[in-house]
């Protein structure tokens, strides 16, 4: 199961690297004839989005706790600057916490470093834009972001993401290890990255599902990233992504009509 999308990885700038996780594009096509599927996503985004006539908006995205599924929209183009952990504060001026779960036009930010960054964002073109922020940025973050913090939630981050021949450490241990409380842990969490330690493992190990789903045996999928069990790793996937592993890889999603879309909303 794929979106029917044209998706571009764009290279980041040497000295954005520290603050920008990555940057792409992404483009809907004409007619799509797929749902559209956002993943559970556990950054937060700025987004320049051109519409069908030419418009351009910014926007910021915050992370997404589940998986939502949507009829596809008509011709679309986006630019993503995936932000690292510890970069939302210092860049936009308030706390990941406060953006989960939201899509938000940065002009309704009321903060003045999310307003510098729409003025440009809106008026330069993509490219022009991106070689601003590389002259730019890597000043403004460094004199706005407290540097101990950032390094801390980034270490923590790091402990809780799966990596080949190793699984997300227990949340105690990684606090411990870095010399914090499990209370001060989740506090640099939430501010740097908007999620509990324990949601961004469990968004992260779905999300290496999605990426190695195929190459193994489910049961040994699930081992390899610090599942108890195949059970275990279903019922995790069933829960951020609305259907177990099989459906989801057969395409069948449980995609909401207009009406099913307004009684949520």
């Amino acid at each position: 199961m794929t979106n029917i999308v044209s998706r571009e990885v764009l290279p980041t700038p040497e000295v954005l690297r520290p603050w920008i996780a990555g940057i792409g594009s992404v483009t809907v096509g004409d007619v799509p004839t797929e749902p559209f599927v956002h993943l559970p996503e556990a950054t937060t985004k700025v987004v320049v989005r051109t519409g069908e006539h030419g418009i351009r908006t910014t926007m910021v995205v915050g992370p997404r706790v589940r998986a939502s599924y949507h009829r596809g929209k008509r011709r679309a183009s986006c630019v993503e600057l995936r932000l690292a952990p510890g970069t939302v504060r210092p860049l936009l001026g308030i706390p990941a916490v406060d953006l989960v779960g939201r899509a938000v036009r940065l002009e309704e930010l009321a903060t003045l470093p999310a307003r510098q960054l729409d003025d440009f964002l809106r008026r330069l073109e993509p490219e022009e834009a991106l070689a601003h922020l590389a002259e730019v940025l890597p000043e403004w973050l460094a004199d706005a972001a407290d540097r101990s913090r950032t390094e801390l939630v980034r270490a923590g981050v790091d402990a809780m993401t799966v990596r080949t021949g190793r699984t997300p450490a227990p949340v105690g241990d990684v606090a411990r290890e870095l010399a914090v409380s499990e209370r001060q842990l989740r506090n640099l969490f939430a501010e740097g990255v908007g999620l509990s330690p324990k949601h961004y493992a469990r968004i992260n190990r779905v999300r290496t599902v999605l990426d190695f789903a195929g190459t193994c045996p489910w049961a040994e999928l699930a081992a390899a990233i610090g599942y108890y069990d195949q059970s275990h790793m279903t019922t995790d996937f069933r829960t951020l992504m609305g259907v177990p592993p099989r459906s989801y890889f057969t395409g069948r999603l449980p995609v909401a009509t207009p009406c099913q879309a307004i009684r949520r909303g």
